[in-house]
C-alpha cells in the first residue's frame, strides 16, 4: 500500500504547510573554482557585441566593500550598455552562471601557456611570455620571426586591429590594478596599429569555493516497498546530532534559526517544540480509486480559485507536493498532455533545459527591441514576429519549358503511351507500395544537359535510354550544350556534328528515331574514350547511305536549330558544371549521377513526387505548367543567392551610425508614395567596368518590376578624387539634382561603356557641356534635365559623399577596394568574385525570393514606407532558422485559463502554458514561468488540460526546481551559499529515492552524502538529508561519417586531449548515425583520430562547430557551451578496401587492438572481464559479496567493470583501498544516456537500460568478452569456465528461467500469451548472469539492433515491463541467444531445492509469492554469505581507522587515471 492520498493538500490551503516531517537538500557544484560575476557579465556583453564588450572592460573598476556593492557596480556599468530587458536577462545569466564555463575556458588555455612565475597578469607575443612592460618592445621587434598564435573564435580581439601587426595576447583579471596598467599600454599600441590586441581572461588566484549551479531539477521520487530493499546495517551509524548550522531551519512556518537568534534565553525550549511539531505530522493514508478520478480537475478547480497574483506559486506547490496535496485539433495534445510557446515558439520541455530558454529569450529581445526601435506599435510586433520569413529549405528547381530542350517523348501524346489512363484521378487508385503509376500526363521530366563530348555523357544516355526502353512513366529531354561559334561546323567538332545529326534524323523521321541514333553514335565510342566526329558520320553514313554528309554537318547545314538556344538555356540557368541532370526542374546532386545511383534516385523521386500529386490532384490540369508554377521554381540557380548561408546588416534604430548612414548617404531612385517591398543597393566602383555592367544591370531589371527600389554605394578602388571618379560623381549628381525617371535614364546610358570611354577619352571632357557635346547624351535622350543644376553638382569639388561611401564599404560591409557586392533588404551578397556574372535574372531571382519569403508579408503588416519594410526584413530575416511560429487562438479561455496581464507600453514576451496540473510537466512549467513572471514583462495565458477517469496516482513524486531570477545575497550582503533544492517537512514513514534531472550535456555525480540516497527513510534521520553533487564532465557531442559511403565508420576512434598531453579522453564512433560523446571540462581540446589503424585509413575531411580552419587533421575544440559538433571523414585513397573491423583483424603486434595502447598491460587471456551495475547501499553491498564470492573461486586475474553513474561516494571512496587488498583490478566505465533514445524516467529502468543498451560502447576494443553477473548473485566455481564457454555462433549467451519449483506455475508468465506464441517453444532467459562475446555483437550490430527494437517498443508504456530480460528475449530470433546450461545460474524462487548442489551461482530473485526482503533471503539461502559479509564489514572498518588515521592517500582516487576515466563516453546510435 504505496498510494498516497492526494486530496486533502490538492483542495486545502496552501499558505499553510503541513508538518510532515524531516527535510532533504541537494546542492550541485562545478568541479572548477568560481568564477568572478564581472568576468561572466563581460562575456554577456561579448554576446550582444565586440563594441559593448570593450566599452564594459573600459568602465569597469573593482573598487567596492561588500558583495553586493560590487555586484550592483556591474549591473550599473552593464545597464549603460543595455535594455532594461537586456539587463534583468544579464541578473538571470550570473544567476545561472551560464558563463562561468566560458570563462574558465580561458583559464584552462591560460594554464596551457603556462604564466611565467610570479606574475598576476602576463601577455603572450608569439610564444614569449613575459609579466615585463620593458621587454614588450623587444618581444615585439623579434615576433615576425615566430609564428603568429593560434586565435579562437571566442576570443576578445581589440576591432582598430592591423591585420599584419604582431598579435599580443594580454591575459589578466578585468577590474585589478595590474590589468588596468597592461590594458591601457595595449590599447595605446593598438590604436597606433603597432599590435593586433587580444584579451583572454586569466585568475592568479583562483577562487577556493565552487560554483553553485541552478537550472535543475530534483526529484524525490517515492520507492515500490513491496521487496524491502533497504541496507538495515547502515541505520545506527548514520544517526547524527541536530546540526547547530542546519540549512533547513523550517517547520510548519516556523524558522527555528532566526527564533534561536532572536531567543537564545530559549534555545531549549524550541528545541522541544521543533521537535513536537515534527512529530506532530499527520502520515498519508491511501486513496481509493473512486477518489483519485477526478484529482486532475479538483486541483485545477483550486488553481483557478486562487486570485492571480498567487496563481503560479499555488500551481507550483500543487504540482510539486502533489503526493501530499481542448487542444487536441488546434495543438494536437490530448488531455493531460502539456506544452509550452514563447511569442509562439514551442519549448520541448523534455529536450530544452533553461539554457536553451534563456538563449531563446536573449535573441527574441533583441527582435523585439530592433522592431520598437523602429517605432512599430508594441501591439503589432507580435503580429509581425509571426510573419513566417525564413528562406525555405526546399530545393530549388529552374523552368524547363524552353527552346533549347530537345524532348525525346511526350507522354500526353505519343502513341507508344495510348493504352494507359490519362485522368488525373487515377493518382488515387490504390496500388502495392513501390508501384510506379503509368498515367498518361508528364508528371515526371528529366532533362540531361550535356556536353556531348564529355566523357560522361554516354552512361547518362545510356540511362535515359534504360528509362525510355522500359516504358517508365518519364518524360526525358535533352539539351546539348556545343559551340555556338557560326565558324565551327559539324565536320571539325564532335559535338556540333552530333546535335546536327539529331536535328536531321528529327526532321525526318521523330525524336525517338534520333535518341535512337544518338545511342548507336554513343556504342561507338571505346570505353574511357570521347565521342569523335567519325562515331557520328558512321552512324549516318550507314542508316542514310544515299546523303551527302556534309549537306548535313558541313558549313552550310540548315539543322543548327537550337544550338545557340542549348547554350544559352545552360548559361542562364546557371545550374553549375557539366553534366546536369534537372528532375522537375530540380538539379541532382553531382553524386547522384554515377549511373546505378541515378537510375536509384529518379525511381525514389518518382514515387516521392506521385505522393505529392495525390495531395494536390484536384489542383492539376496541364501537368508541366501546375510543376512549373510552383514557388520553388526560380528563373537561374544562383547558389550565392539560394545559399541558406546568410549575412544581414543590422539597419534598427539600435545601430545609430547605420540608421543615419542609410539616411542620409544612399540616394535611391525613388518613386513617391508607392511602398516597394524591395530595396537594391549596387555596391562597385562605376569607374570599372565590372561596376558600371552590375549597375547597368540593376537597372534593366527595376524598369522591367514595380517591386524594386534601387540605392548605390561607390567603392572606389583607388583613393577618391575628381580625376578619378567621373562616372561615380556624374551618378551621384544625377541622383542629387534631378527626378526619379531623368535620373535613371540618364544613369542608364552613363553605364554603357561606349560613355565611359568617351568620358575618360576626351581632353577637357570634366566640362558638362562638352559631356553632352560628345552625342552620347544628347537633351532629348534625357528630357527635362535640369542641365544647369546637374553641372553645378557635377562639377563641385567636394568629394565627401566618396569618401563616406569608401569607409562605408571597409568598415559596415568589409569590402575591400573596388570589390562588388548586392544588398537585397540589408542581406550582404559578395563579395562577388572578379569576373563573377551577377546579371539582371540574379536581379530577378533575388526579387522573387525576397517577394515569396518576407517582401510581400511585410509589406501587407506595415502599410508605411519602403525603408521600414527594408529594415523590418533585415531584422527578421537575420534571425537564426528554428521552428515555425504556432498561431493559438483559444475561443474559450474565460473559465480554465490563468491569465497575467503585461505592463502597457513595454515590450512584452507572449507566453501561453497548456498544463495538466498532476503531471511531472507542470513541476518543471512552474517554477519556470514564475522565474519568467520576475524577470521579463509577460502576456501570460495558463490554460489547464486535466485528464478524467485517473485510476492512479498521476504523480508519484516531491520534485523540486532549482532555478533563481537573481543572484541573492545574505544579510550582511555578502552572496548567498548558492541554490538549492529543498524538500521541507517531509513525511516520515515512505522510502524515497533521489534523482537529479539535469541538461544533457552534464555529467553529473554524487560526492558527498552519508545518507543512502537511493533509499531515504526519514524515520531514521534526525533532521536533514543532505546530498552535494557536482558537475564533473560537460558532454562533447558530435556525429561522424564517411563522405565516400555516407555511412558511418564503424569502430573509428578519436582522442581529445592537449598538446602536451594528447590522448586525455577517447571514443568509438558506432552505429547508424555516427554518434559519439566524449567528456572533458571547459577549455580549448585538440580532437584528433587515434593513432594507429583510425589514422591509418580514414583522414578528417570536414567539420562543423570547432574552432579550426576546414582543412585541418587535428581539430582544436573550444568546450565553452553545449552545442553538438559535426566531423565527416573520408578513406585515405590507398586504403578504400580496408576495414576498421574486418575478420582478419588480429590481435598481433601490428593489427588493430594496438592502437588501444591504454589496454596493452592486460593480456586478454589472462583475464576474466566482470560487469555489473549498483544503486544504494543495499546492493553495493550485494556487489561487495559478490565479488568476494567470484575472487575466493579463481586464480585467474579478474577484472571489475562498474558503472560510475549510481555508485554512491561511500562505495567509490571504499573501492581502490578494496582492490589494493585483494589484488584485482577495476574500471568505472560511465556514459550518458543518449539525448536522441527514447528516456526512462523511473531510476530502476534506467539501470536496466544500461545493463543491455549499450554493451558494444561502453568497453574497449580490446576487451573480447564480457561477464555481466548481478549485484545480488553468489559465485561458487571459477568464472573462468564462463567465459571461454563456446557460444557457438551467438553474441551472447544467457540462462533459461529454471521451471523445476512446480508451486510457481502460475507465476511464469511466458509459458502462455504473448510470449509462448513470440518465443516459439523457445526459452525465456533471465538477465541476472549472461556472457557476451563483443567482438561478435560489434560485428553483428547488434546492439544497434537492440537499440532500435527497444525505441519502437519502449514508446509504449506497457511493454518491456523487465527491461534488460524482455528485450533480448524479443530480439531472440534478429539477435539469437545460446542457453546457457541450467545449473549456471540457481534461484530459489523458480528452481527447486534438488538442484541447488549442482548450482555454479545463486541469485536472490525476488519471489513474488513471498515476498521476502532480500537481507533475509540472502542469509537463508547462501550458507556462506554471512561469513563474507563480516569479512567484508571488518575489511570496511579497516579502511575507516586508516583514514581517520590519514593513512588511506595511496589508495585514494586510483580511478583518476584508470581506463575507466579514459574509456569514457562511448555511443552510438540506432
Amino acid at each position: 500500500m504505496w498510494m498516497l492520498c492526494a486530496a486533502l493538500l490538492a483542495l486545502g490551503s496552501v499558505c499553510s504547510v503541513n508538518g510532515d516531517s524531516k527535510a532533504v537538500t541537494t546542492t550541485l557544484t562545478t568541479k572548477w573554482p568560481s568564477t568572478p560575476l564581472l568576468l561572466e557579465a563581460s562575456e554577456f556583453l561579448a554576446e550582444e557585441s565586440q563594441d559593448k564588450f570593450w566599452d564594459f572592460v573600459e568602465t569597469v573598476v573593482h573598487i567596492s566593500d561588500t558583495d553586493l556593492a560590487y555586484y550592483d557596480l556591474i549591473l550599473k556599468r552593464a545597464s549603460v550598455l543595455l535594455s532594461p530587458v537586456q539587463l534583468n536577462l544579464l541578473k538571470l545569466a550570473l544567476s545561472l552562471r551560464a558563463y562561468s564555463s566560458t570563462v574558465y575556458s580561458f583559464q584552462q588555455i591560460a594554464s596551457n601557456e603556462p604564466p611565467p612565475p610570479g606574475c598576476k597578469a602576463f601577455f603572450n607575443v608569439h610564444g614569449q611570455m613575459s609579466c615585463d612592460t620593458e621587454s614588450l618592445k623587444v618581444m615585439l621587434d623579434s615576433a615576425v620571426e615566430r609564428p603568429k598564435p593560434y586565435l579562437f573564435k571566442g576570443d576578445h580581439r581589440f576591432p582598430s586591429a592591423s591585420p599584419d601587426a604582431p598579435v599580443v595576447i594580454l591575459y589578466a583579471e578585468l577590474g585589478t590594478k595590474e590589468f588596468s596598467r597592461f590594458h591601457q599600454l595595449m590599447l595605446a599600441k593598438a590604436n597606433k596599429g603597432l599590435i593586433t590586441y587580444v584579451l583572454r581572461h586569466f585568475l592568479s588566484n583562483p577562487s577556493k569555493g565552487k560554483v553553485h549551479l541552478s537550472g535543475y531539477g530534483v526529484e524525490l521520487a517515492i520507492k515500490n516497498q513491496e521487496y524491502k530493499a533497504k541496507d538495515d546495517t547502515q541505520v545506527q551509524s548514520m544517526m547524527a546530532a541536530e546540526s547547530e548550522n542546519d540549512p533547513v531551519d523550517e517547520v510548519q512556518g516556523f524558522l527555528f534559526g532566526k527564533l534561536k537568534t532572536i531567543y537564545p534565553e530559549l534555545k531549549e525550549q524550541l528545541k522541544e517544540l521543533r521537535k513536537h511539531l515534527i512529530e506532530s505530522t499527520n502520515e498519508m493514508a491511501p486513496l481509493k480509486v473512486w477518489q483519485m478520478q477526478d484529482l486532475s480537475f479538483q486541483t485545477a478547480a483550486r488553481i483557478l480559485a486562487a486570485p492571480s497574483v498567487d496563481t503560479l506559486n499555488v500551481m507550483r506547490d500543487l504540482s510539486q507536493n502533489f503526493p501530499t496535496k481542448y487542444f487536441k485539433g488546434t495543438l494536437g495534445l490530448q488531455p493531460g498532455d502539456s506544452a509550452l510557446f514563447i511569442n509562439g515558439l514551442h519549448i520541448d520541455l523534455d529536450v530544452q533545459d533553461i539554457f536553451s530558454v534563456f538563449d531563446l529569450l536573449r535573441n527574441e529581445a533583441r527582435v523585439m527591441e530592433g522592431l520598437r526601435s523602429l517605432l512599430i506599435d508594441t501591439p503589432y510586433i507580435h503580429d509581425i514576429l509571426k510573419l513566417n520569413v525564413q528562406p525555405s529549405d526546399s530545393d530549388y528547381a529552374v523552368d524547363i519549358r524552353n527552346p533549347g530542350v530537345n524532348w525525346i517523348n511526350n507522354l500526353e501524346t505519343d502513341g507508344r503511351y495510348a493504352s494507359w489512363p490519362s485522368n488525373v484521378q487515377e493518382l488515387l487508385r490504390p496500388t502495392f507500395p513501390g508501384v510506379i503509376r503509368q498515367i498518361r500526363k508528364n508528371f515526371h521530366n528529366l532533362v540531361m544537359i550535356l556536353d556531348p563530348t564529355h566523357e560522361n555523357t554516354a552512361e547518362l544516355i545510356s540511362v535515359a535510354e534504360m528509362f525510355y526502353s522500359n516504358n517508365i512513366p518519364l518524360r526525358i529531354g535533352v539539351v546539348f550544350v556545343v559551340n555556338d561559334s557560326d565558324e565551327v561546323d559539324g565536320m571539325q567538332d564532335a559535338g556540333v556534328a552530333l546535335l546536327r545529326a539529331f536535328n536531321y534524323i528529327a526532321d525526318d523521321v521523330d525524336s525517338q528515331m534520333a535518341f535512337d541514333a544518338i545511342i548507336s553514335m554513343f556504342n561507338r565510342v571505346p570505353s574511357g574514350g570521347k565521342l569523335k566526329v567519325e562515331h557520328v558520320v558512321g552512324v549516318l553514313e550507314k542508316r542514310y547511305p544515299y546523303v551527302e554528309i556534309s549537306s548535313i554537318l558541313g558549313p552550310d547545314s540548315a539543322y543548327d536549330n537550337n544550338r545557340k538556344e542549348g547554350k544559352a538555356y545552360y548559361e542562364q540557368t546557371g545550374v553549375g558544371p557539366l553534366p546536369v541532370v534537372l528532375y522537375n526542374g530540380m538539379p541532382l546532386q553531382r553524386e547522384q549521377l554515377d549511373p546505378d545511383e541515378l537510375e536509384t534516385v529518379v525511381m525514389h523521386k518518382i514515387l516521392e513526387t506521385t505522393s505529392y500529386f495525390q495531395r494536390t490532384v484536384y489542383l492539376v490540369r496541364i501537368a508541366l505548367d501546375f510543376i512549373m508554377n510552383q514557388p520553388n521554381v526560380v528563373p537561374r540557380i544562383n547558389s550565392r543567392i539560394l545559399s541558406t548561408n546568410r549575412n544581414y546588416l543590422d539597419l534598427s534604430a539600435t545601430s545609430e551610425f547605420l540608421s543615419d548612414w542609410v539616411h542620409n548617404k544612399i540616394v535611391l531612385f525613388q518613386y513617391d508614395g508607392i511602398i516597394r517591398p524591395v530595396t537594391f543597393w549596387v555596391v562597385g566602383d562605376f569607374d570599372q567596368p565590372s561596376g558600371r555592367q552590375l549597375l547597368y544591370d540593376a537597372i534593366r531589371h527595376m524598369k522591367t518590376s514595380n517591386n524594386v527600389r534601387l540605392g548605390v554605394i561607390n567603392n572606389p578602388s583607388e583613393n577618391p578624387s575628381n580625376e578619378k571618379s567621373l562616372i561615380a560623381r556624374a551618378i551621384w549628381g544625377a541622383m542629387q539634382t534631378q527626378t526619379a525617371n531623368n535620373a535613371k535614364n540618364f544613369i542608364t546610358k552613363m553605364a554603357k561603356e561606349e560613355t565611359a570611354q568617351a568620358l575618360y577619352g576626351g581632353s577637357d571632357i570634366a566640362d558638362c557641356d562638352g559631356l553632352f557635346a560628345l552625342g552620347y547624351f544628347t537633351i532629348a535622350a534625357v528630357n527635362g534635365m535640369d542641365v544647369p543644376l546637374f553641372k553645378s553638382a557635377y562639377e563641385s569639388p567636394n568629394v565627401n559623399f566618396l569618401l563616406a561611401h569608401s569607409a562605408y564599404c571597409r568598415d559596415v560591409l568589409k569590402l575591400q577596394k573596388g570589390q562588388r557586392a548586392v544588398i537585397s533588404n540589408g542581406r550582404i551578397i559578395g563579395p562577388l568574385e572578379e569576373g563573377e556574372i551577377f546579371n539582371q535574372d540574379d536581379f530577378l531571382l533575388l526579387e522573387s525570393i525576397i517577394l515569396k519569403t518576407s517582401g510581400e508579408r511585410i509589406k501587407a503588416k506595415i502599410q508605411q514606407a519602403s525603408d521600414l519594410v527594408m529594415k523590418v526584413d533585415a531584422l527578421l530575416s537575420s534571425q537564426p532558422k528554428g521552428e515555425a511560429r504556432i498561431e493559438h487562438t483559444f475561443a474559450e479561455d474565460r473559465y480554465s485559463a490563468v491569465k497575467i496581464r503585461p505592463k502597457e507600453e513595454e515590450v512584452y514576451f507572449d507566453v501561453v502554458a497548456v498544463v495538466d496540473p498532476v503531471t511531472r510537466d507542470a513541476q518543471k512549467l512552474a517554477p519556470l514561468l514564475l522565474v519568467l513572471k520576475q524577470l521579463v514583462n509577460v502576456n501570460l495565458r495558463v490554460f489547464m488540460n486535466c485528464q478524467s477517469k485517473l485510476s492512479d496516482l498521476p504523480l508519484k513524486s516531491f520534485y523540486r526546481y532549482v532555478l533563481e531570477p537573481e543572484v541573492s545575497f545574505m544579510a550582511d550582503s555578502s552572496f548567498a551559499p548558492g541554490p538549492m533544492a529543498k524538500f521541507l517537512d517531509m513525511p516520515q514513514s515512505l522510502l524515497f529515492t533521489l534523482n537529479l534531472n539535469t541538461p544533457e550535456s552534464w555529467m553529473v555525480e554524487s560526492v558527498h552524502t552519508r545518507y543512502d540516497l537511493d533509499n531515504i527513510y526519514l524515520e531514521e534521520v534526525d533532521s536533514v538529508v543532505a546530498a552535494e553533487y557536482e558537475l564533473e564532465y560537460l558532454l562533447l557531442e558530435g556525429h561522424c561519417f564517411d563522405v565516400t559511403t555516407g555511412q558511418p565508420p564503424r569502430g573509428l576512434q578519436f582522442t581529445l586531449g592537449t598538446a602536451s598531453d594528447p590522448v586525455i579522453v577517447d571514443t568509438i564512433v558506432m552505429a547508424n548515425l555516427g554518434y559519439f560523446q566524449l567528456k572533458a571540462n571547459p577549455g580549448a581540446w585538440i580532437l584528433r583520430l587515434r593513432k594507429g589503424r583510425s589514422d591509418e585509413i580514414y583522414k578528417i575531411y570536414s567539420h562543423d562547430g570547432t574552432d579550426s580552419p576546414a582543412e585541418a587533421d587535428d581539430l582544436i575544440v573550444v568546450l565553452n557551451n553545449f552545442k553538438s559538433k559535426i566531423i565527416k571523414v573520408k578513406k585515405k585513397p590507398d586504403m578504400m578496401k580496408e576495414e576498421l573491423l574486418s575478420d582478419d583483424t588480429h590481435e598481433n603486434d601490428s593489427g588493430f587492438w594496438t592502437s588501444i595502447t591504454r589496454y596493452k598491460a592486460l593480456p586478454k587471456d589472462g583475464v576474466i572481464n566482470i560487469f555489473s551495475v549498483a544503486s544504494g547501499h543495499l546492493y553495493e553491498r550485494f556487489l561487495r559479496i559478490m565479488m568476494m564470492s567470484v575472487l575466493k573461486h579463481t586464480k585467474t586475474p579478474v577484472k571489475f567493470w562498474f558503472l560510475k553513474n549510481y555508485l554512491s561516494p561511500t562505495f567509490k571512496e571504499f573501492i581502490p583501498y578494496m582492490a589494493e587488498k585483494y589484488g584485482f583490478q577495476y574500471e568505472l566505465v560511465q556514459y550518458k544516456w543518449p539525448r536522441w533514445l527514447h528516456q526512462q524516467t523511473e531510476k530502476q529502468r534506467i539501470i536496466w537500460g544500461y545493463k543491455i543498451l549499450f554493451l558494444d560502447v561502453l568497453f574497449p576494443l580490446a576487451v573480447d568478452k564480457i561477464l555481466f553477473v548481478d549485484a545480488d548473485q553468489i559465485v561458487r566455481t571459477d568464472l573462468k569456465e564462463l567465459r571461454d564457454f563456446d557460444l557457438e555462433g551467438a553474441p551472447y549467451g544467457y540462462t533459461p528461467f529454471c521451471e523445476s519449483r512446480r508451486e510457481m506455475d502460475g507465476y511464469r508468465f511466458w509459458t502462455s500469451g504473448y510470449w509462448a506464441s513470440h518465443l516459439a517453444g523457445r526459452k525465456y532467459h533471465i538477465s541476472a548472469l549472461y556472457v557476451v562475446d563483443l567482438k561478435k555483437f560489434r560485428k553483428i550490430a547488434a546492439g544497434d539492433r537492440l537499440r532500435g527494437q527497444y525505441q519502437g517498443l519502449s514508446q509504449d508504456p506497457n511493454s518491456l515491463s523487465n527491461l534488460d530480460q524482455d528485450l533480448p528475449n524479443n530480439m531472440i530470433h534478429q539477435v539469437p541467444i545460446k542457453s546457457l546450461p541450467q545449473e549456471w545460474l540457481w534461484c530459489e524462487t523458480w528452481c527447486d531445492d534438488a538442484s541447488k548442489k549442482k548450482a555454479k551461482t545463486i541469485d536472490l530473485c525476488n519471489n513474488p509469492q513471498t515476498k521476502e526482503p532480500k537481507l533475509q533471503a540472502a542469509v537463508r539461502i547462501v550458507a556462506e554469505w554471512s561469513d563474507y559479509d563480516q569479512e567484508i564489514k571488518r575489511i570496511y572498518n579497516n579502511f575507516l581507522e586508516e583514514k581517520e588515521r590519514g593513512t588511506t592517500d595511496s589508495y585514494q582516487q586510483t580511478d583518476r587515471k584508470h581506463p575507466g576515466e579514459t574509456n569514457l563516453s562511448f555511443s552510438c546510435l540506432c
